[in-house]
């Protein structure tokens, strides 16, 4: 694994009016890392995600992907970026394959059908589905489109807010295994979830964030699932 940082935040806050969502957060995401950011609703998972995706502006401090801002030069960053939230946003009178195919042309990628069956097939949707309206589609079959999309942006960093939720748990193994095999071939993963086990099993390094502040990192190799549990619910609790 690099340990050059392709997703950095460096002294973020971040303010909403009156309140602060982020709090002084120093976070480093290396290419071929999976970095799991837990927290309840309100941490800040979902602000520090934004942030990143240049929706929010920084009170202070940057956000930087690969070197560069969203607000200094938007367009190159999104060009290396790709973001999957908790319910992929398709068009669902078309199929799976036309959806992939107008998504990518919009970034300027344009697939033939070959190019565009070869990425549907590597994210492990059914043959029989590239052809079917999105409104048949499982939450699990929409998100190998979304992850077809990153797929064929080449993009280097991929933004993750809930990705299991709602997944029944075979769908949530067989996600896991795609981000796995995305971050071996060198992408760099910000994962925000609620789910401990899933970023268990599929993180490098993982983090709690508590009301805008990274409060415990935790390399995820070393770090027993009881003893993340224990300390999850400890400053969940406030203890």
């Amino acid at each position: 694994m690099s340990q050059t940082p392709l997703l950095q935040a460096v002294n973020l806050v971040v303010h909403y009016q009156s309140h602060q969502a982020i709090d002084h957060l120093n976070l480093s995401v290396p290419a071929g890392c999976v970095y799991a950011m837990l927290g309840g609703n309100g941490a800040g998972k979902t602000s520090t995600i934004s942030t990143f995706l240049g929706f929010n502006l920084p009170t202070s401090g940057q956000v930087l992907i690969d070197g560069e801002t969203p607000q200094q030069n938007p367009e190159a960053v999104r060009a290396k970026l790709a973001y999957l939230p908790e319910n992929v946003a398709l068009y669902d009178y078309m199929s799976g394959l036309e959806n992939l195919s107008f998504f990518c042309a919009l970034a300027g990628i344009h697939l033939n059908k070959q190019q565009a069956t070869a990425l549907l097939n590597g994210t492990g949707l059914q043959a029989d589905a590239h052809h079917k309206r999105v409104a048949m589609y499982s939450k699990g079959m929409r998100q190998k489109v979304g992850l077809a999309i990153a797929d064929a942006k080449q993009a280097k960093v991929m933004l993750l807010d809930e990705p299991t939720s709602g997944l029944d748990p075979s769908a949530a193994n067989d996600f896991a295994q795609r981000i796995r095999n995305a971050a071996d071939k060198g992408m760099a993963v910000l994962m925000a979830t609620h789910d401990l086990f899933n970023a268990k099993q599929v993180a490098d390094r993982i983090g709690i964030m508590k009301t805008g502040r990274l409060v415990e990192e935790f390399d995820a190799h070393s770090v027993a699932h009881d003893e993340l549990e224990a300390k999850y619910l400890a400053h969940a609790r406030g203890l």
